[in-house]
């Protein structure tokens, strides 16, 4: 098997392990590393050769890309402070706690180098923690936390992991240099994002067809990154940036096939990138084991040193500061989202889950310093951030749906439900909106403006049937289920229809691309009904 057949295994692994997952109530990352590992025992499979300084602006973009859609810049801007003690605090403390520990248990490591692996081991993995999180039916406000967490500790980690680098290549270290290339680093990934970002919007609206826009988005995330890391700003920043920037400006809401097409295009990117980047963690430990080779069991002491010390300072910074945040928190902070026990506390301290950009960083440990020495220590930081990335990825992943089970954490879909009916009022009032103030200037028959008047009452009940009472809900599911036959037999109507003008595709003198574009015709009708 060569590169290129080992890619094509990887990507449909990461379409298989989606529905097995499902199955399984395992999460598609952890069942892709696991795939991972036991393809790395596999003798025909050859050793993964992907040049490591590749990996963080491949695979990050997409993936971060695609989080930060999920939000919104109102919803970071509300949940400031718990993101700041997570993404910047947390990471600032397990980097410390990490380098002092690493440093005292290699021997002979620089306190720069130990410093590095700190930074390389301190940031849970947006992906790895929404994928797991998200499918266990958890209170909405806890995964926000640990998408807001995810997409912003990387930018934290990745320039402390850059300036501990610097240091450990040249031997030197300055506070106040590095302190500003942080600062700077910051400034320009922002200026980056956002000017990119009102390009992109400028440019979308321009471009119309739909498939031009989301081939356009398909690029922007490489864009900012790359020159963002040109400019020597933060390429995650930038990209979270402008994804945020975009997520709130670019938005059309009459671009109902470009919003569904767009929608269904990156969550295949998201699955694919994702199930590839998990894949290669698992391939890689045939690598990595390969570095302890007659030091087994002293690097593995190491390792659950580290292990511990990432593990156990999660938790001990957590709790207090949850506690902190729900004790800062106000009546005028409602729309912040914080957990509001230890129960939860808990659930998002098991969620700290390393993963790609752990990875990446550990693989792009230069292997020499200036002068041309090797770099302190690279197969013993390297086997050690694996075994964290493994251990809080494979055994955190697997139990955490059983802690949530037993501490019984779970959504509050009253609240849900609450919101939702909100949402349909707002909508049904402002349907009706729109329908005064077109019976003022158009003279409609009395027939019609009835069964206008019904439909727009009809937009809310759909959309939450509590909205109603009870005569009306019956009254409304009657005509659903009226709709619902007409609908029926109307979708046979159009599938005949379909058959017909593709079948006409393989007739002689038939163009095909007129077919193709009658067929996109009658597939836009059937996805309206």
């Amino acid at each position: 098997m060569d590169q290129l057949a080992l890619f094509f295994v990887l990507l449909l692994g990461a379409v298989v392990t989606v529905p097995l997952g499902d199955r399984l109530r395992l999460p598609a990352p952890v069942l892709m590393t696991l795939g991972g590992m036991v393809l790395a025992l596999v003798p025909a499979v050859p050793n993964v050769d992907f040049p490591p300084e590749l990996i963080l602006p491949l695979v990050l973009p997409p993936l971060l890309y695609a989080s930060a859609q999920r939000t919104s810049w109102r919803q970071f801007a509300a949940n400031l402070r718990p993101i700041l003690l997570l993404a910047v605090a947390l990471v600032f403390v397990t980097t410390a706690a990490v380098a002092a520990v690493a440093h005292a248990v290699v021997p002979g490591l620089p306190i720069a180098a130990a410093v590095a692996l700190g930074a390389l081991v301190a940031p849970p993995d947006p992906v790895a923690a929404t994928a797991v999180a998200g499918s266990l039916g958890l209170p909405r406000r806890l995964v926000s936390i640990l998408e807001g967490e995810g997409l912003f500790n990387d930018v934290t980690a990745i320039v402390l992991y850059h300036v501990a680098v610097a240091a450990a290549v040249s031997g030197t270290f300055s506070w106040p240099d590095a302190l500003a290339d942080f600062v700077l680093s910051a400034v320009v990934a922002v200026v980056v994002g956002l000017a990119l970002g009102w390009a992109t919007n400028a440019l979308m609206g321009r471009l119309g067809d739909a498939a031009l826009q989301i081939g356009l988005t398909l690029l922007v995330p490489f864009v900012a990154y790359a020159v963002a890391e040109e400019l020597g700003g933060s390429g995650v920043l930038a990209v979270l940036t402008t994804a945020l920037f975009l997520a709130e400006y670019a938005n059309d809401a009459d671009d109902v096939l470009g919003r569904l097409a767009g929608h269904t295009f990156w969550e295949v990117v998201d699955m694919l990138v994702t199930g590839v980047a998990f894949g290669l963690i698992g391939l890689e430990l045939h690598h990595v084991f390969g570095t302890a080779e007659g030091r087994a069991w002293a690097m593995t002491g190491w390792a659950a040193a580290v292990v511990a010390t990432v593990v156990g300072v999660r938790l001990v910074w957590l709790l207090p500061a949850s506690w902190l945040a729900r004790r800062l928190h106000t009546r005028r902070d409602y729309a912040e989202e914080i957990p509001l026990s230890w129960r939860e506390s808990v659930i998002m301290w098991w969620s700290g889950m390393r993963g790609v950009a752990s990875v990446a960083l550990a693989l792009a440990l230069p292997y020499t310093v200036d002068g041309g020495a090797p770099y302190p220590d690279r197969d013993e930081a390297v086997f050690i951030a694996f075994a964290v990335i493994m251990t809080t990825l494979v055994v955190q992943g697997l139990t955490l749906p059983w802690l949530v089970r037993r501490l019984g954490v779970v959504a509050d879909t009253g609240a849900e439900q609450a919101f939702r009916r909100e949402l349909a009022l707002r909508a049904a009032k402002a349907a009706k909106r729109r329908l005064k103030e077109i019976e003022q200037v158009e003279d409609l028959p009395e027939d019609l403006l009835e069964q206008l008047h019904r439909r727009a009452y009809d937009v809310g009940a759909r959309i939450s049937p509590d909205l109603v009472d009870e005569e009306r809900r019956e009254a409304y599911a009657g005509r659903v289920r009226r709709l619902r036959h007409i609908q029926r037999i109307q979708r046979e109507m159009m599938s005949a229809a379909r058959h017909e003008v593709l079948a006409a595709r393989s007739e002689p003198g038939a163009d095909p691309e007129i077919v193709d574009r009658v067929l996109r015709h009658l597939d836009v009708r059937s996805l309206r009904l």
